[in-house]
């Protein structure tokens, strides 16, 4: 678990240092629109989905977690510097964008599966915590790399992204060598399909087979309902990039600090990370994912008004400190073992299509509405879909 976390301190380094100046390049440097942003920054969060449950059947069915894993971390890598190649078209940075995006579809369930693992089942919330944070602190250091990288360069864009290529390339020479990878005994026949009598190689299994196995999870009332309410509340949450960029605006921030945002992010999911997957073991896994929400939604309300940078920060951060590395708690124990990276990857592609859809559909609000339109729309979305959200989770959900 610790080297996965290693691992996922360098990579979000090096991601981070391409996310924390993504926004401005974009709107400021390429002149693109809040619409055209917000179908990028889709297309961020949708990609991932096309590739998820095919990257977690492929690891569950090979049992290959840490290869599936690899192949994720390498292909995030080598987009970096590709991002040079891009320029200034748009439809060459979505081409880079998507295949980024699809190298972290392919990486993340395989991940998470294998910390679900390799922890104690009343400890989940606590490990998913530290790997988080350890995640975290990568996000916060990668924004300030970038910003000395900007200061010193005069504003080279094209530093930032070799640097960021060169350490993306340390992480996963750090997943070749020192993570472990976990196996799981396979049962005689896959569900839904039919029962052979005698033990099965995984080569021999129909690829077809795992996909409907998959999906046969959504039949187990928990996991079904765990789903809907992550992808409903996924619809109407506001992604990252716009709100670093609701806060440059409103605040009036100097655009040469804007790197600076996601530290704040970064340093309160840090500290929260922890203790609040302890606290979710201890008083419920569910709640606590709500709570997080909850605090989304504060912070969206102080957004309406000018000048909040650090409550608004503090309120990001622990949103992802509640809900991240919680969610996956909440369901790797409804999920068996040999379907682990499937139905976790099943889960993580219904949020990943909802915020897909919640970016556009928010840059098309800001673009018609301007972007308190947006915030109120989507604030008011988000505490309904909390309130219908509460019962729906905890029926047949274990604390």
């Amino acid at each position: 678990m610790l080297a996965l976390g290693w691992v996922s301190l360098i990579t979000d380094i090096s991601s981070e240092m391409v996310t924390a100046v993504l926004p401005l390049y974009l709107t400021l440097s390429l002149g693109l629109s809040m619409l055209q942003f917000g179908l990028l920054d889709g297309l961020y969060f949708g990609v991932t989905a096309l590739v998820r449950l095919a990257g977690g059947n492929l690891a569950d069915r090979w049992q290959r977690r840490k290869l599936v894993a690899g192949i994720g971390y390498g292909l995030s890598a080598l987009c970096k510097p590709a991002l040079l190649a891009a320029g200034g078209s748009v439809a060459a940075l979505g081409a880079v964008i998507a295949l980024d995006r699809a190298g972290k579809g392919l990486r993340t369930a395989p991940r998470d599966a294998l910390i679900s693992l390799s922890a104690p089942p009343d400890a989940l919330g606590e490990a998913f915590g530290v790997h988080r944070a350890m995640d975290t602190l990568g996000a916060l250091l990668g924004p300030l790399v970038a910003f000395a990288i900007l200061t010193g360069t005069g504003g080279a864009y094209d530093a930032v992204f070799v640097a960021s290529f060169c350490v993306a390339v340390l992480g996963v020479l750090l997943l070749v060598m020192y993570v472990r990878d976990r196996r799981t005994p396979l049962p005689d026949a896959l569900p839904g399909s039919q029962p052979s009598g005698r033990p099965l190689a995984a080569w021999r299994r129909p690829l077809a087979a795992w996909p409907r196995a998959a999906l046969g999870l959504l039949r187990e009332a928990p996991f079904r309902r765990m789903c809907v309410a992550a992808a409903a509340l996924g619809l109407v949450t506001i992604g990252d990039g716009f709100v670093y960029l609701l806060l440059q605006k409103r605040g009036g921030l100097d655009a040469a600090y804007f790197p600076l945002l996601p530290v704040g992010t970064a340093a309160a999911y840090l500290l929260l990370a922890v203790p609040a997957g302890r606290l979710a073991d201890r008083l419920g896994r569910v709640p606590l994912f709500l709570a997080g929400h909850v605090a989304l939604i504060i912070a969206c309300l102080l957004l309406l008004g000018p000048g909040w940078f650090v409550p608004v920060l503090v309120l990001h951060g622990a949103f992802y400190a509640a809900t991240d590395g919680v969610l996956m708690a909440v369901a790797g124990p409804m999920l068996p073992e040999h379907l682990r990276t499937s139905g976790l990857a099943l889960l993580q592609t219904g949020q990943a299509v909802a915020r897909m859809f919640s970016s556009i559909l928010f840059g098309a609000i800001w673009t018609v509405w301007g972007s308190g339109g947006g915030l109120v729309a989507m604030t008011t979305g988000l505490a309904v879909c909390v309130l219908g959200a509460w019962p729906m989770m905890r029926r047949h959900v274990s604390p």
